[in-house]
């Protein structure tokens, strides 16, 4: 089997990383223990052959043969196509899979962004943008709190990537402690970077942007 290329970029700022997309695919290919090795883009000059791999000059894309794949969702959801481990084969499972995985990128990551970056940018708490983003977030994190109560993932008895990319979106509210009141969610969260893929893929990424301060 030919490699998996994932690119991300050569060098980001310290406050982000942690949290660069690039993360979650690395944690599906280790979860599917599929081969992959990990090439650069340069962050602060980026052209046109990032803009044909990637139409808004971010990151992370993924190389299979011949087919280039951008957006992370899409590559987490072609990854899962590869791999039993992080996707049922049975079409109820796959369904639920999939529904869960446009959740928490629309319904979860829509407020979850705007409240995490104003946190990133010192944005003032009063503002009446913030008091909006809050209680939207608030109102999907307090849903998130009662399915997660009632289990421990997301589709069956077992993890999948629908489990991957939700606590993922999570984790960029759980850095500034915006999971205090979701007991069920903070839960969640910390058991699911607890698994083996994670850690590796998340001192992976921390190790590929301190090389590049290093060089």
């Amino acid at each position: 089997m030919t490699d998996l290329i994932l690119t991300t970029y050569d060098w980001v700022p310290k406050l982000p990383r942690g949290l660069v997309r690039d993360l979650r695919v690395r944690w599906a290919l280790e979860e599917a223990r599929l081969p992959y090795r990990v090439e650069s883009t340069p962050f602060r000059d980026r052209g046109p052959a990032h803009f044909a791999a990637q139409p808004f000059g971010q990151i992370p894309w993924l190389t299979d043969g011949d087919l280039t794949i951008f957006e992370s969702g899409a590559i987490l959801l072609h990854l899962a196509e590869k791999s039993p481990a992080l996707m049922p084969t049975d079409p109820r499972g796959r369904a639920e899979v999939l529904e869960w995985v446009i959740a928490a990128l629309n319904s979860v990551d829509l407020p979850s962004q705007p409240w995490a970056l104003f946190r990133f940018m010192g944005f003032p708490g009063e503002a009446p943008e913030a008091k909006f983003v809050d209680d939207f977030l608030k109102s999907r994190l307090d849903r998130m709190e009662t399915v997660l109560a009632g289990r421990e993932w997301l589709v069956g008895d077992r993890f999948s990537v629908a489990d991957l990319l939700m606590a993922d979106v999570m984790r960029q509210v759980e850095r500034f402690d915006g999971l205090a009141n979701h007991l069920a969610c903070r839960g969640y969260v910390k058991r699911l970077v607890a698994r083996p893929a994670f850690v590796k893929a998340y001192n992976d990424q921390m190790a590929h942007f301190a090389a590049a301060d290093a060089a």
